[in-house]
């Protein structure tokens, strides 16, 4: 497959938080798309410390260390490394890589264009600075909606909410303004940007990949697994934390219990783990089992095992033009979904035909959804599998992803509208396909 290309190879300086040897896919797999492609990529990072909010073994923090990973060099910046989960330790470490970060003048001021992959908005404080001073021009890719990601997760409640609400709103729609293309990754969220100060000829909606991308679809032995036995597997893979509403799961499944050979396989760790497995101790639910944390290699052979992934969250204002990644890996891994998250990620599943959706919070209707996904028959499966590949292949994989957004960095570095095609709400791009 030809992959297409800017017409010069670009000096690309991408300014993530986060990077390499975090866990972190989006930056990376750019970074080093980026270079295989052609283009000099340079990246502005802090220290690796994410997710749990200690110093990585083996490294020592320093105020400028330099470093190649492949054909991508590494800048990494010092910043307040904190495991709490007060707003003011959460604060501390994003201020602290924005100051940081921003003083790589001369790293910024040589590259041609700058790609910011704002999990906080904080990170665009650099690129903003290097192009009032020296014309470089940058490109948002905005994870979270700010201010709503702060004020709206329990972060921050009360007065001191609406107060950080109103304090930030200015800066942000500054950032957005002046920002030379602002990347979305749900349509609501682009929609959002765009009443917030982002110009619709230059803003898109790219939607993130999964890190499973390489591991392509499930093995063809599931269909002659389908064939041996008369059963429906379904499966959570993730996070087992609050937003998750996975006590909610287990209740709808414990609704189900005259649904005959049924099973839950709940794959991950979290902070509500041991909660959840008292859980399903005290409801005397024997089709449910958890197998802790897996490597890729094992997630694969439970992908092979899967019929349906659920992909749930509460029912926060919040969420409802967030895309979780447990949606592309589902996807990528041609497995349908059943979700409960709200707005895009529903109306999306929806439009479709990519596996079923439910209200949040609510077992009954979850409970439901359950019995209507395990009354299909193996050939509507298989169709909303094959759906569920071909969607994630258009829209969702890593080489649409990097183009995209390839396409719009070289539009933003000559300083011209981008023309990269990307979904609306349903899916469909700006050049009139639908999936089929």
């Amino acid at each position: 497959m030809s992959v297409p290309q800017t017409d010069a190879p670009l000096r690309i300086l991408v300014v993530s938080q986060y990077f390499r040897p975090e866990r972190v896919s989006i930056p990376v797999t750019l970074a080093d798309e980026l270079s295989r492609r052609g283009h000099e990529v340079e990246v502005v990072t802090g220290w690796p410390n994410y997710p749990e909010g200690k110093l990585f073994p083996y490294h020592r923090q320093r105020l400028r260390h330099t470093e190649r990973q492949g054909n991508v060099t590494v800048h990494r910046v010092p910043l307040v490394i904190s495991h709490s989960t007060s707003a003011l330790g959460r604060m501390l470490n994003y201020a602290s890589f924005a100051v940081s970060s921003s003083l790589r003048l001369r790293t910024g001021r040589r590259a041609d264009v700058v790609y910011v992959y704002a999990t906080q908005m904080t990170a665009s404080i650099g690129p903003a600075l290097w192009k009032r001073l020296f014309g470089t021009p940058y490109v948002l890719h905005v994870q979270d909606l700010w201010p709503e990601s702060i004020t709206g997760s329990g972060m921050v409640g009360g007065r001191a909410s609406s107060f950080i609400s109103h304090a930030l709103t200015p800066w942000l729609t500054s950032s957005y303004r002046r920002a030379g293309h602002v990347v979305a990754i749900a349509p609501s969220m682009l929609t959002m940007l765009r009443s917030r100060g982002a110009k619709p000829m230059a803003s898109s909606v790219v939607f993130n990949w999964s890190p499973q991308d390489v591991m392509g679809e499930r093995p063809e032995g599931k269909n002659q697994h389908d064939v041996e036995r008369r059963g429906t597997t379904f499966v959570y893979a993730g996070n087992l934390g609050e937003l998750q509403d996975l006590s909610i799961l287990i209740e709808a499944f414990s609704l189900c219990s005259d649904v005959p050979d049924v099973e839950l396989i709940i794959a991950g760790a979290g902070v509500l783990e041991a909660e959840l497995r008292d859980q399903v101790t005290r409801q005397a639910e024997t089709r449910v089992s958890f197998t802790g944390r897996l490597d890729p290699i094992e997630m694969r052979e439970l992908n092979a095992r899967s019929d349906f992934q659920f992909v749930t969250l509460k029912g926060l204002e919040v969420f409802r033009g967030t895309i979780p990644s447990k949606l592309q890996n589902s996807l990528a891994s041609g497995v349908p979904v059943i979700t409960t998250v709200h707005g895009d990620v529903s109306d999306l599943v929806n439009a479709e035909g990519l596996g079923f959706t439910a209200p949040p919070s609510d077992a009954a209707e979850l409970a439901a959804v359950i019995r209507r996904a395990a009354s299909t028959t193996s050939a509507e499966r298989t169709t909303m599998a094959s759906r569920a590949r071909r969607f994630y292949e258009r829209h969702m994989s890593e080489a649409a992803g990097v183009s995209a957004i390839e396409q719009i960095l070289g539009a933003v570095s000559r300083g011209v509208p981008t023309t990269a095609a990307t979904p609306n709400d349903h899916g469909e791009t700006r050049d009139g396909h639908r999936d089929e």
